[in-house]
């Protein structure tokens, strides 16, 4: 589900790090109407991969299902979505599918509903979990971008400016390399979160499944939202998780994940001045601010060296937010900020196994693979309405200069975080999907959530007027099975939500899961 690593992995794409790519498949013979083809194929069941262990060990099958490439042209190209199924416990009460999306975007999902399992608990048992790779992604007809050349740490010496044009370097080269690779061209414009619901409907069909019932977590979430537009009639019981605002541009998104993230910042720098004996970063959460500051402003006249790595500002940021944006994770940052003040001192550093994993991760050969699907579908389609990525370097210059003021940490990271899709060739092939409908949903979402402001869940929220929200009083992304990520877990919203897939019946109104509740 939610983690470190996969949000690591997104952030750094859209630093301009990336990817390589795979054409579309052969068209299939289709009648004289083709979608009809499409929704009466049946899938051939058989073992998953071999990378899917846990899938296999569960007993899970796997498949592939035929998709059109452009459903304006179902007769054109096609793509093959990986589908996996973990069949229902109870054949007597089955209920149907449950399929899910772990976020992203660009998450992998084929195993993600399977996690789920340990949240449902006797729930799983009435339904089939069905997972997908959404198209171009892992096993579903996978997209790459060509080979990036080796990245250049910073020199000895930098500023705040030399590494913002270094951004803007890369992600100008990362858009001109996944454009101009193989067959991307005429593929990338049809990375879309409405070609993604598009292609759960037609999983839906080959399974011969009236509705779809389904769980969405961030992105996750927003897509789901998606369906439910486009598909009223078929969706069945639908829950999303920590959603955004649908009015919001995915630029204006990242912009507004400063504000969460300097909150968060304030209870961890609290949280750490109570252990100053352990961890040495200050007394009280003023002086450990300021200690968090100084480092970062080090780092942008001179980068910090350790375990064998370069750091300037912009990396230093992007790592801080990661265990910023999931709670419960304060001695995770607290050790991360030791090792890197020592470092920033001279002092000889051996990284905690904490910054060891990110910095192992930032030296992977396959990182750029790994990311290319959150940078496809953030250019594609933004995730929401439209895009709304400037294209103008300087307005990200000018905001991230701007937000310093009031956002001294992270406003640098989210205003200023260039991204692949200011140099995206070509328009979105159809607008995006504006929501405003009355289907039964169930809505969950942190009132302190880490990444992305609560108030943008309530505007959802007032657009689904069939919804119901459960919100949770504790700082978080994501309040559905936290204890599957190690975090305490929210009871009376698991609680809500398998009642709801349970029963289909939503709570007669709001609810709000106490604090106390959450913790227990």
């Amino acid at each position: 589900m939610r983690g470190v690593m996969p949000s690591l992995a997104i952030g750094l794409s859209l630093a301009g790090l990336p990817a390589g790519a795979v054409p579309a498949t052969a068209t299939p013979s289709l009648t004289s109407r083709p979608m009809t083809a499409y929704e009466h194929q049946r899938p051939a069941w058989g073992t998953c991969p071999e990378s899917q262990k846990e899938l296999n060990a569960a007993g899970a099958e796997c498949a592939k299902v035929t998709v059109p490439l452009d459903y304006s042209v179902p007769g054109g190209p096609t793509l093959r979505i990986a589908v996996s199924r973990v069949k229902a416990r109870s054949k007597a009460d089955r209920r149907g599918i449950l399929l899910s999306n772990p976020g992203g975007p660009g998450g992998s999902g084929l195993a993600n509903t399977l996690a789920l399992r340990p949240a449902l608990k006797q729930v799983a048992d009435h339904y089939d979990l069905i997972g997908f790779d959404p198209r171009f992604l892992g096993e579903s007809s996978p997209l790459t971008c060509a080979p990036a050349p080796p990245p250049t740490p910073p020199g000895p010496s930098t500023s705040a400016r030399e590494d913002f044009e270094a951004s803007v370097r890369a992600a100008r080269d990362t858009a001109r390399r996944c454009r101009e690779h193989g067959d991307n061209a005429a593929l990338l414009p049809h990375a879309s979160s409405r070609n993604v619901a598009r292609d759960m409907d037609v999983i839906r069909a080959a399974l011969g499944e009236r509705k779809l019932s389904y769980y969405g977590v961030s992105y996750g979430a927003d897509l789901g939202a998606v369906y439910t537009q486009m598909f009223p009639r078929r969706t069945d019981r639908m829950v999303i998780d920590s959603s955004t605002d649908p009015a919001a541009t995915q630029y204006e998104l990242f912009q507004r994940s400063g504000e969460p993230a300097e909150e968060a910042l304030d209870e961890w720098a609290a949280w750490t001045a109570r252990r100053h004996d352990t961890y040495r970063l200050g007394r009280t959460a003023a002086q450990v601010r300021a200690g968090v500051q100084g480092l970062l402003d080090q780092a942008e006249r001179r980068p910090v060296t350790v375990g064998g790595h370069r750091l300037g500002a912009p990396v230093l940021r992007m790592l801080l937010k990661q265990p910023v944006q999931h709670a419960e994770n304060d001695p995770a940052l607290a050790a991360i900020v030791r090792d890197l003040a020592d470092a920033a001192a001279g002092k000889p550093v051996e990284p905690g196994p904490e910054l060891a994993t990110m910095l192992e991760l930032l030296a992977s050969p396959g990182l750029a693979d790994s990311m290319v699907g959150g940078a496809i579908f953030m250019c594609g389609d933004g995730g929401w309405p439209s895009g709304g990525w400037p294209k103008d370097p300087e307005t990200y210059w000018k905001n991230s200069v701007r937000s310093r003021a009031t956002q001294p940490v992270f406003g640098p990271y989210v205003n200023g975080m260039i991204a692949p899709c200011a140099f995206w060739a070509g328009e979105p092939r159809e607008a995006g999907t504006v929501i405003g409908n009355d289907v039964p949903v169930l809505m969950l979402q942190a009132r302190h959530d880490n990444n992305v402001p609560y108030d943008g869940a309530l505007a959802l929220h007032r657009r689904l007027t069939g919804s119901r929200l459960i919100t949770a009083d504790i700082r978080s992304h994501g309040v559905y099975g936290r204890e599957l990520d190690g975090h305490r877990p929210v009871p009376c919203a698991d609680r809500a939500v398998n009642d709801y897939l349970r029963t289909g019946t939503l709570p007669a109104h709001d609810l709000t899961c106490a604090r106390a509740e959450a913790a227990r």
